[in-house]
């Protein structure tokens, strides 16, 4: 039946009347994806000289041990902020006489074919021929391999049931960021315990014990059990209306029209932005500073600062970028915005959601950074949990005030369009508060705390996000008739 189910969707896809779209849109991201994964190949195939570099003077399988649960605690999270779940494609199906199993076997197997399933096979497979094989065999080897692959599809069944689970209750998502949030506090902050020497001591039983890596297999079964349960007993078409309305997206981007309005309205902007000229030269230039750490990196006096610098610059380059001139890139229909059905809460959120996705995307192709140390991309990351909490907040505030129209036709070499004194003003606290954030931490010599500070901060700030999303919305009601006057201004 799974086949049938597969069949259907291919069919589905090919007599769609936007199926070129889609195949560009699927072509773009392939090419994305096979770039990622090829950064990602580059960094496992000299990671043993990484670490040795890093850590000169520790055992370079001993180091790979303690930072596997660091890893798959960040695969959990990236997974709960960017995996699709397969639900929408079954629902012609829940009225028919099939048998449940079947519908959720087709869940489950289709939704294995992600990118972050791939990610930490190809990130460990090189490091474990080259350094685990010619030392302790392949039985060990074979117990690494069958660790991570049941780590993997812990993360992947457990992300996919905390994901349902906060559909229908955002209380959830409360609980899990919450419960990651005070592991990290519990570790780097109060070092009541360190969960690099707990994965240390686990994964290092391994090489003498090898029969250890069925734990984590069976812990994927038991979390598939339990994903499958769930969806058994909520496999209706009344539950599934509840967790989300079933919209259908003009856009044909698959992965934003998940996100129902909001998502329609990001996908669309991103028509904007690749459709016209001058938006289109604020992606180019982003590209460009990609290669921004460069110019710092290879210092050998390399402080944090400078990394500090970078990482916001290069992970928060759209957000700056695109986000000075925020509402002036729709001053030509911005009128036609105020009057439409479209609410000004998914108005919003869609600008968040694109910050989200482009910043995401921006911190991916600076990973191989990593070369300078893992230092640099513990930072970077950082720094995107920064941009992604205060930065956005900070950029949609300022674009409240910003009353200048912009012609999208117009590149942006020696153009002042749109450029006004909000503009001159947002680029001093994007720049300046993580280093104000930072400073008295390390002034009294505890640089760790204050990197920690400033992702705290950043994470405490997207909890927050429907408080300071209000504040926006009441700034914006009070405002929108001064913005689209001035856009009416050429």
């Amino acid at each position: 039946m799974t086949l049938t189910f597969l069949n259907h969707q291919i069919k589905a896809f090919w007599r769609s009347k936007n199926t070129g779209k889609s195949i560009a849109m699927r072509i773009f991201m392939a090419i994305l994806i096979i770039y990622l994964l090829l950064n990602v190949l580059v960094v496992a195939f000299f990671m043993d000289t990484i670490l040795e570099k890093t850590f000169p003077n520790q055992d370079s399988i001993q180091t790979f041990n303690s930072f596997i649960i660091y890893y798959f605690l960040l695969d959990l999270l990236w997974r709960f902020q960017l995996q699709e779940l397969p639900t929408l494609a079954v629902r012609p199906y829940l009225h028919l006489r099939l048998k449940k199993n079947q519908i959720i076997n087709y869940l489950s197997i289709t939704s294995l074919g992600s990118t972050f399933n791939i990610t930490p096979l190809l990130l460990s497979m090189p490091f474990l021929i080259k350094v685990l094989i010619p030392t302790h065999g392949f039985l060990v080897f074979g117990a690494y391999v069958l660790s991570i692959l049941g780590l993997t599809l812990t993360n992947h069944f457990f992300s996919m049931w905390i994901k349902r689970k906060v559909n229908l209750n955002a209380i959830w998502m409360l609980v899990f960021l919450g419960t990651l949030l005070l592991f990290v506090l519990l570790d780097f902050q109060f070092k009541l315990f360190s969960i690099s020497a707990l994965s240390a001591q686990i994964f290092g039983q391994l090489l003498s014990i090898p029969s250890i890596s069925l734990i984590f297999l069976v812990l994927a079964v038991l979390i598939f059990l339990m994903n499958f349960r769930y969806l058994k007993s909520n496999l209706y078409l009344e539950e599934l209306s509840k967790a989300s309305v079933s919209h259908k997206s003009s856009t044909e981007i698959p992965y934003l029209g998940r996100f129902g309005l909001s998502g329609d309205l990001a996908a669309n902007e991103l028509k904007l932005i690749l459709r016209n000229k001058r938006p289109r030269s604020v992606i180019m230039t982003s590209i460009l500073f990609m290669f921004y750490g460069l110019i710092f990196y290879n210092r050998p006096d390399l402080s944090d600062y400078p990394i500090l610098f970078c990482g916001m610059f290069m992970t928060g380059i759209f957000i700056i970028n695109y986000g000075q001139f925020m509402f002036s890139w729709q001053s030509a229909h911005f009128d036609g915005i105020l009057v439409s059905k479209v609410s000004i809460r998914e108005f919003f959120k869609a600008k968040f959601l694109l910050f989200t996705l482009f910043s995401s995307i921006t911190f991916l192709l600076t990973t191989p950074y990593v070369y300078f140390g893992w230092r640099v991309l513990l930072i970077h990351f950082v720094m995107l949990i920064w941009n992604l909490g205060v930065n956005t907040v900070l950029v949609l505030f300022f674009a409240n005030q910003n009353y200048k129209r912009i012609d999208l036709s117009k590149g942006s070499a020696f153009n002042w369009e749109g450029v006004g004194a909000s503009q001159w003003i947002l680029s001093l606290p994007l720049l300046i508060t993580p280093f104000i954030v930072y400073f008295p931490f390390s002034y009294m010599d505890y640089p760790d705390a204050g990197i920690a500070f400033i992702g705290i901060t950043g994470l405490l700030f997207i909890i927050s996000r429907e408080f300071w999303l209000n504040l926006l919305i009441k700034q914006f009601q009070n405002k929108r008739f001064t913005i689209a006057e001035g856009f009416r201004n050429k």
